[in-house]
C-alpha cells in the first residue's frame, strides 16, 4: 500500500515524502543491526536524516558528485523491457534492434520517471533538497565525496576507502548487490 502511494509520487517527478520515505526505509532496516549496510539515495532530506539518526549509527555518508547533465543523459537513454525488467542504455547497453527487447523482440519502454522533463523536475528537487543533508553529515565529520562522471574513475577510489571501514569485504562481494 505505502509502495503504490510512493509510486504515485515517482510518476509526478516529485520525490517521496519525509514521512513515506522514513517508513519505508526504517522498516527494511529492522533486524539489520548485526550486518554492514550501504543505503543509496537515502536520507535526501535534514528530517530524514535525523531520523535516520535516532535509529541507527551512521558510519560514513559517500556522496558522488556526478553532474546532473551526466545523471540526466544516463537516465533518459534507459528503456526496460517491462514483461522481464531488462533495462537498456541507448549509449552504453542499446538494444541489438532500436526500440525492441533482444530476446523477444517486443517493444521496450521509457519508464515516466526517465523522461527528460520529469528527470530534470527530479534532479532540481534533489539539489534542493540534499546540499543541506550534506551539510548535516560534513558537520557531523562523516562526509567523503567522490567526484567523476564514470563509475570505472569513482569506483576504485570508494572501494579503497570502503577497504578502510570494512577491510573483509571482497571486491567480488562489493560488487554483488544484495
Amino acid at each position: 500500500e505505502i509502495g503504490i502511494l510512493a509510486k504515485s509520487y515517482i510518476d509526478q517527478g516529485q520525490l517521496i515524502p519525509d514521512d513515506i520515505m522514513t517508513r519505508l526505509v526504517l522498516n527494511e532496516l529492522k533486524g539489520l543491526d548485526r550486518f554492514n549496510w550501504l543505503l543509496d539515495g537515502f536520507p535526501r532530506t535534514v528530517a530524514q536524516a535525523d531520523a535516520l539518526d535516532k535509529e541507527c549509527q551512521i558510519d560514513t555518508v559517500i556522496d558522488l558528485d556526478v553532474p546532473f547533465e551526466t545523471i540526466k543523459c544516463r537516465l533518459t537513454a534507459r528503456w526496460i523491457h517491462p514483461a522481464s525488467g531488462r533495462v537498456y542504455n541507448l549509449e552504453f547497453n542499446p538494444p541489438k534492434v532500436q526500440g525492441v527487447d533482444d530476446i523477444t523482440g517486443e517493444p521496450l519502454v521509457q519508464r515516466d520517471d526517465d523522461k527528460p522533463e520529469t528527470v530534470t523536475k527530479r534532479l532540481q528537487a534533489y539539489d534542493t533538497q540534499t546540499k543541506p543533508v550534506l551539510e548535516y553529515y560534513r558537520k557531523k565529520g562523516l562526509l567523503k565525496s567522490f567526484s567523476g562522471t564514470e563509475t570505472n574513475e569513482i569506483w576504485p577510489h570508494i572501494y579503497a576507502f570502503l577497504q578502510t571501514k570494512l577491510p573483509h569485504v571482497s571486491q567480488k562481494d562489493a560488487a554483488t548487490p544484495r
